[in-house]
């Protein structure tokens, strides 16, 4: 019988995840902020904040809007355009 593959977490980065990732950074970097200062003011981990950067998160919308929120922009504003 054939090994099932074992997909990890960081291996099922989806276009979309990815595309997020890089808006939510690019918005970050544009206000100066580190990751971890955005993670304070979004109250979130400042590891979370990095997984999802890094497209490696499936966001929940509670997660969207508390960056958002934190920086300082409308939730459709963090939505990429794919």
């Amino acid at each position: 019988m054939a090994k099932r593959k074992v997909i990890r977490p960081k291996e099922r980065k989806t276009e979309l995840q990815i595309a997020f990732g890089k808006v939510v950074r690019s918005m970050r970097l544009e206000k100066k902020l580190s990751q971890e200062e955005l993670a304070a003011l979004a109250d979130l981990h400042f590891t979370y904040v990095s997984s999802v950067e890094r497209g490696e998160r499936n966001i929940s919308i509670e997660n969207i809007a508390k960056l958002a929120m934190a920086l300082g922009c409308q939730l459709r504003d963090l939505m990429p355009i794919i």
